[in-house]
């Protein structure tokens, strides 16, 4: 069975800070991708950023240098670190696994981000 926990959501001002976490465990031995996803209230899921296994990283649109996802491959760990939150980006966000062998993509449950004053 395969697990992924997210942690470091919470309540933050315009312009605060936060920074995400994802831990992966259990019977996951082959990641690839790994990456943060986020849905807000009455819109679909958009990718918010993606890494690979070696490092190469994409975002999405919005983030536009604010936001740096990073990742520990020893301890199957993801992080997303963000800045310059505005309400826009309150949403619930959720770490995403691509194991390579076999493929299955995993969700966590994801982890709420509220930006507000």
């Amino acid at each position: 069975q395969v697990q992924l926990v997210e942690s470091g959501g919470g309540l933050v001002q315009p312009g605060g800070s936060l920074r995400l976490s994802c831990a992966a465990s259990g019977s996951i031995f082959d990641i690839n991708a790994m990456g943060w996803y986020r849905q807000a209230p009455g819109k679909e899921r958009e990718l918010v950023a993606g890494i690979t296994r070696g490092g190469v990283t994409n975002y999405g649109d919005f983030v536009k240098g604010r936001f740096t996802i990073s990742r520990d491959n020893a301890k199957k760990m993801v992080y997303l670190q963000m800045h310059s939150l505005n309400p826009e980006d309150t949403a619930l966000y959720y770490c995403n696994v691509l194991n390579r062998i076999p493929f299955i993509y995993y969700w966590g449950q994801g982890t709420q981000v509220t930006v507000s004053s």
